[in-house]
């Protein structure tokens, strides 16, 4: 009896708690979550650019150094360069193709070649 007069009504197994605010709202409705929406980062296109004055070999070896081309398929993208005036080396993320043209560009005056190297967005 002077545990019912201190903590106030007493409540057994059998007896619902009515008073219970984490369920004051609670219809018996189900929500499904939906998993977020990733969205795809842009994609951006790394260009080389035809000059007069690098040599085609120099060209064909920044393409498999830098891009992972074998000779055949380097040598087809530069000659797409000579013949059109810019080539596209790859498709990449903008960190990625940031990179890549600084990484020829800096080849290229390194190396004392005014071959010039940038990115286009996809």
């Amino acid at each position: 009896m002077l545990a019912s007069s201190r903590c106030g009504a007493i409540y057994t197994v059998a007896m619902p708690k009515t008073n219970r605010p984490d369920r004051e709202h609670d219809h018996g409705l189900a929500v499904l979550t939906a998993k977020p929406e990733v969205v795809r980062p842009p994609l951006y296109q790394v260009v080389l650019l035809n000059d007069d004055f690098t040599p085609m070999d120099f060209v064909v070896e920044v393409l498999q150094v830098f891009f992972s081309m074998n000779r055949e398929k380097a040598t087809q993208v530069m000659l797409h360069v000579h013949t059109r005036g810019k080539g596209v080396c790859g498709v990449y993320t903008r960190d990625v193709a940031e990179s890549k043209v600084t990484q020829v560009n800096e080849f290229s005056r390194l190396h004392q070649h005014p071959l010039l190297c940038s990115m286009e967005k996809a």
